[in-house]
């Protein structure tokens, strides 16, 4: 992607975080390649009709303008569809940034405390709450602030 740190934080003891602004960011990136996707297949569409009928319509050339023709639309199809998966995708994370800033500035307020501001990239747009990124453990004797392992289930 786009270079950003959204991952693997490189700690030991598996810990992860969440940075809302990066999500956002990588979801920019996808949103945009989705779009440039798009474009190209709607280029390449456009080189293919404007190709025509080459192949004649004698028995071999009706033969291939069959089943070009339904592959044709198959591989149009597939791509635009494709092109909207990845623009999902970008939205996704865009969802995904949101729901862990509220996650977050919900944890904090039930703490007494509060975000801190500007620590996200959007801090004082309008509507956006600046938050810090997520923190999340999956090592026995975490850290304070992050959010403890779930138990394993365990045979008694």
């Amino acid at each position: 992607m786009a270079g950003g740190n959204t991952g693997a934080s490189g700690r030991a003891g598996g810990e992860f975080v969440l940075k809302p602004w990066e999500l956002r960011g990588e979801g920019r990136e996808f949103e945009k390649l989705g779009g440039e996707l798009a474009k190209a297949v709607t280029a390449l569409e456009q080189g293919l009709a404007a190709l025509g009928a080459p192949w004649g319509a004698d028995q071999p050339g009706s033969g291939f303008a069959a089943v070009y023709g339904q592959a044709r639309g198959e591989l149009v199809d597939g791509l635009r569809g494709l092109a909207g998966r990845v623009t999902g995708v970008g939205a996704g994370l865009h969802t995904m940034a949101g729901r862990t800033a509220d996650a977050d500035s919900s944890a904090a307020s039930g703490f007494g405390a509060t975000a801190v501001p500007g620590a996200a990239g959007s801090a004082g747009a309008p509507g956006v709450s600046p938050v810090t990124s997520a923190v999340y453990s999956t090592a026995p004797g975490a850290t304070p602030g992050a959010v403890p392992a779930v138990p394993e289930d365990r045979p008694v």
